[in-house]
This record gives C-alpha cells, structure tokens and sequence, in this order.
C-alpha cells in the first residue's frame, strides 16, 4: 500500500511539474533575493523599464556549464540593451561563486538557495530563461541550454520584435 501511494506521489508530482508555466505575456513572479557573492539583497523589480534574459541554472548542472560561455558572451556585446540576470537555484554557495570564477562571469547574479524562486517562476528544471519585457512580463521563455551566441541573439532579436517564439 506504502508503494502504491509513493508511486502515486511521484506520478503526480511529474504531472505537475510538466503542465502549466508560465504563458507568453504572464506577469513573472518577483522575489527579494541576496546577490551572489553575498552583500546585498535584490529583486526583479530592480530591472523594471528593461528586457531582462533571466537565466536560472546550477554549478552541479553540466548543460549549465556548456552555455556559461555564450551567455557572457551574450551579455557582453548587448549590455545595455538586455540586462543579463543569473538565478543560482538549488545549489551550495560556494560551488556557485567556484562556477562562476572558472567561467568568468561577470553579470549579475541572485542566490535562489531553497529553490522556491524556480518554482514561481514555474521552471522545469536546469537551465531554463526567460526573457522578461520592460513590463514584468515574459516575451519568451527556453527550457534547456542556449547552444551558442547566435542562438541567444535571435531568442532574444525575436522576442523583442514582438514576434513568435517557441518554447524549446
């Protein structure tokens, strides 16, 4: 009978976590959350008024690693015109800031230590962006990583021309 209900949890806990999410022109949820390194405590709302390419991701994740690269990259040629944001989710502080030394990177980034963050924003798992409008809202969102810089470039080019994106 034990096994019979865990079996059912997880089938309903799978269920879950595959359905809904976030929708194209959804408010995304917002949460005060201390910077990585530690010193300050921030939240989307800060960004309000710019396109913000919120990237959640963890050190233990190696599809996380592969795309570190790019998204810097990323950041680098369009700062100013999209604010680049890392959510560090589920993960040990200092495995996080070793991450993030090894991969130079250079953008903001938020502790989600809990997880609890991830799961308002509705993620499915690691790495998953969002590109949030100037608004609040989501214009687009990716489940897995970015393969390279042109790839991010045009994510992001579409949704900001108000064009269809589809979710990956």
């Amino acid at each position: 009978m034990g096994v019979v209900a865990l079996l059912g949890l997880l089938a309903w806990g799978l269920f879950n976590k595959g359905e809904g999410g976030l929708g194209e022109g959804d408010p995304v949820p917002v949460a005060t959350l201390p910077t990585l390194p530690a010193g300050e405590m921030k939240s989307l709302e800060d960004y309000r008024g710019k396109w913000v390419l919120l990237n959640v991701w963890a050190s233990w994740c190696g599809p996380c690693r592969d795309e570190s690269p790019a998204l810097e990259e990323f950041e680098q040629a369009n700062r100013g015109d999209i604010d680049v944001l890392g959510i560090d989710t589920r993960d040990l502080t200092n495995d996080a800031l070793k991450f993030l030394s090894r991969y130079g990177i250079s953008y903001e980034q938020l502790r989600d230590a809990d997880g609890r963050y991830a799961d308002d924003l509705k993620t499915t798992g690691v790495p998953e962006s969002l590109l949030i409008d100037p608004d609040g809202n989501l214009a687009a969102q990716r489940k897995g990583p970015f393969r390279n810089l042109q790839d991010i470039e045009q994510f992001a080019a579409e949704a900001i021309a108000g064009e269809s994106v589809s979710v990956q």
